[in-house]
Parts: structure tokens; C-alpha cells; sequence
């Protein structure tokens, strides 16, 4: 949290995505001249996932300052569609790259768009002010000043601050089950189907949805619904009905009814944008990036135990049910504790960043309509989310 409050989240994004950037225009030329490819691209991968790590959490930092509490669910759901856009968008373009030119130009025409970005950020929406970095936050590198450190134990004490973590890990781990599985389970059901249909429409679909359910959640705040009562409902959407449509999908024989169950189980996911997602900065504005960044490192990492849990389900009973099943289970603790223990009044307010922030939300929302505009803003980081989701799921982005 040190580097975002002292430096901010926008500063920490360019940094983050010049690096990743640069990084991927050099790897194709940086294989050329080593004769340790797996030890080399295994190292920069690493780095890569290190580097876009910092994404959603200053995004989540940035929102819960500078967005108003009936406009965030619509503004993360918009930026969150980047990488269902970017997933399509690199897949397609880079699939045709990879034909014509070889793996080596979807590396340059990845990175490429994000230094573009980085660029265009830099010279159309961010003023030189909020560009510049004080010389005195590098020289005193990472350390955290004691003013600024984060009331860890405060926090934990807390059941809504448990609750939204373990929601958080219960969707972030089933959504990389599905997106691991989902193309094998297609491909084995069903071999003669179009390997595009299935690996497009899902995704395709959950653009417009997370899109309505961002604008729902704040119609409905706006009309004076009780904000953790809409949370909860977008939540019951995106752990509950998307999981009825998985356990579907186990036990459907037609491949048009697969189709439409994965694209309803996937695309009603995206109603976690209004729910959990921003209900971390319902909670603790002061250091909401550091807590989603805790709760999406988690995810992770329960992800990978999952996708691996849904292979061995898979060797030993030899159905796709149990996997679906698996989905179904852990998204229902995750939204059982959520709909339990979860609430969206503020828990930090005895924090020492309480009243810097609220001071942060005022002169931002204040200024930032005379200046560049909210759109604007958030639309480039819809577009960098749109890159970073490309670089992470095309083919030829693991390892040719």
C-alpha cells in the first residue's frame, strides 16, 4: 500500500505497464541470444505476473477514492469487460499473427499496444502534476512510513472483511477452473464442434452482461436501495445462478444447450464486478487495494489447487460432473459466508489514512470533472485491463 498512497494508483499503473510492456517487446529478441530458453522465459513470465499482479489492486485503490459509491459498480464492471474484450481481441488478431508471422509478432504486437497506451495516457489524460513523482518517495524506497502502515489487526477483527476474502477466493478459484477446463470439457464431449464457437461466444456473452449488471447495481443504489442489499443480490447472480448453469452444463448431451449453459455460467460470473469486487472498497477505502490484492492473490492460488483437484476428478471418475459439482461447492461457501457476514459500512474509519482519503475523494471528484473527465480516464484503463487479458490468455503467450 505504501507505493499507491504515497505515489497513487495511476503512477503505479504506468510504471507496472511500461515494464510489462517493454518485457514483452524484448522476448522474442532476448531468446535469440540465450541459449537458456526455459530458464529465461520461465524467469520473465514470472515477472510478467509480478508486473500486471499490481493491476486490479490499484484499480481497486483508485476506485474506492475517486469513484462515488453509486457509480463504482458500473465503472469496475466496464473496466472489468477488458479482459473478456482483450481476450477476444488478442485471440483473434494473434491467432492470425501467429499463422503469418510466427509466435515472435504477437509478443511485439501485445507489447506494442501497451507502451501505445502508456503514451497516450501520459500525453492525453493524465496532467503533468499527476505524472510527476517526488524525488524524496524513491529515495526512501520501499519502506512504509509508521504513519501510513495498514491496522492489520483492526482489519481481521472484522467478520465483513473475512467475508468478502473468502468470496473473493471462492470465485477467483472457480473462474480459472472454468477457464482451464471449459475448452477440454468441449473438446471431449463434444470433438466434431468448432473449437472457436466455444472458446469465443462465453466470453463474447459476458461483455454485455457484466456491463448490465454494473448499470442495475447503481440504478438501483440511485433509487435508495440499501447498498449491501444490492451487493448481496448481484453476489446471489454471479456465485449462484452461474454455478445452477454449471451444474447444467455437467449433465446436458446437446452441444447448443452446452453452449448456452457455459455462456450464461460465465457471463452471470461477471456480476462478482458489482458485488464483492467493489464491496472491498465499501469496506476499507484507505486500503482497498492492498486487501484485494490479498484476497486475488489467495484466489490464485486456491485456483490452481482447484484446477488441479478438477483433473484429478476427472482421471478418477472419468465425468465432468464432479468438476461442475467442485464449482458448484465452492462458489456456494463463498456466497453462504458473503450473504451471512457480509455488510458495506466502512470498517477503517479508525485508520490513520481515513481522513487523507476522504480528503483524496473530495478534490477528485471535484476536479476531475473540470479537467480530463471520469470517462475518459477509466475508459484507457478499460483498454490497458483489454491488453493485459490478451497477454495472459493467448496460446502463444505460454511458451512456444
Amino acid at each position: 500500500m505504501g507505493w499507491r498512497v504515497r505515489i497513487g494508483g495511476e503512477k503505479v499503473l504506468l510504471l507496472s505497464a511500461s515494464a510489462w510492456g517493454l518485457l514483452t517487446v524484448l522476448t522474442p529478441l532476448l531468446t535469440h541470444i540465450t541459449s537458456a530458453h526455459l530458464v529465461f522465459m520461465t524467469s520473465s513470465r514470472f515477472l510478467m505476473g509480478l508486473l500486471q499482479g499490481v493491476y486490479f489492486p490499484s484499480l481497486a485503490s483508485l476506485l474506492s477514492q475517486r469513484v462515488r459509491e453509486s457509480e463504482r459498480a458500473f465503472t469496475y464492471s466496464t473496466v472489468g469487460t477488458g479482459s473478456q474484450f482483450g481476450t477476444l481481441l488478442i485471440g483473434g488478431a494473434g491467432s492470425l499473427l501467429l499463422e503469418w508471422y510466427g509466435w515472435e509478432s504477437v509478443f511485439y504486437f501485445s507489447g506494442l499496444l501497451t507502451l501505445l497506451w502508456v503514451y497516450c495516457t501520459c500525453k492525453y489524460l493524465l496532467s503533468e502534476k499527476e505524472l510527476t513523482i517526488p524525488m524524496n518517495y524513491l529515495t526512501r524506497g520501499l519502506s512504509i512510513p509508521k504513519q501510513t502502515k495498514v491496522p492489520w489487526k483492526q482489519l481481521f477483527r472484522k467478520a465483513p472483511i473475512w467475508a468478502v476474502i473468502i468470496a473473493q477466493l471462492s470465485t477467483a478459484s472457480t473462474f480459472f477452473t472454468l477457464l482451464s477446463w471449459l475448452p477440454t470439457f468441449f473438446k471431449e464431449t463434444f470433438p466434431e464442434s468448432k473449437g472457436w464457437v466455444f472458446n469465443v461466444v462465453p466470453w463474447l456473452v459476458a461483455i454485455p452482461t457484466s456491463l448490465f449488471s454494473g448499470f442495475l447495481s447503481d440504478h438501483l443504489i440511485s433509487q435508495g436501495y440499501r447498498t449491501i442489499t444490492i451487493r448481496k443480490f448481484m453476489q446471489v447472480i454471479g456465485s449462484g445462478v452461474s454455478s445452477i448453469f454449471a451444474l447444467c452444463l455437467g449433465q446436458t448431451s446437446s452441444f447448443c444447450k452446452a453452449i448456452v449453459f457455459a455462456s450464461a455460467s460465465v457471463g452471470l460470473q461477471t456480476f462478482n464486478h458489482s458485488g464483492i469486487s467493489v464491496n472491498v472498497q465499501d469496506l476499507a477505502p484507505s486500503c482497498a487495494g492492498l486487501l484485494f490484492g490479498v484476497a486475488n492473490t489467495g484466489g490464485a492460488l486456491l485456483g490452481v489447487i482447484c484446477v488441479y483437484l478438477a483433473g484429478y476428478l476427472i482421471e478418477t471418475t472419468g465425468s465432468w460432473i464432479c468438476v461442475f459439482n467442485l464449482v458448484a461447492a465452492v462458489n456456494s461457501i463463498g456466497l453462504c459466508t458473503f450473504l451471512l457476514f457480509g455488510e458495506a459500512q466502512r470498517v477503517d474509519t479508525h485508520s490513520v489514512c481515513f481522513n487523507r482519503i476522504k480528503d483524496a475523494e473530495t478534490k477528485y471528484i471535484m476536479g476531475l470533472d473540470e479537467t480530463h473527465g471520469r470517462k475518459e480516464c477509466w475508459s484507457s484503463f478499460f483498454l490497458l485491463r483489454a491488453v493485459a487479458g490478451g497477454l495472459q490468455s493467448h496460446p502463444a503467450q505460454r511458451f512456444q
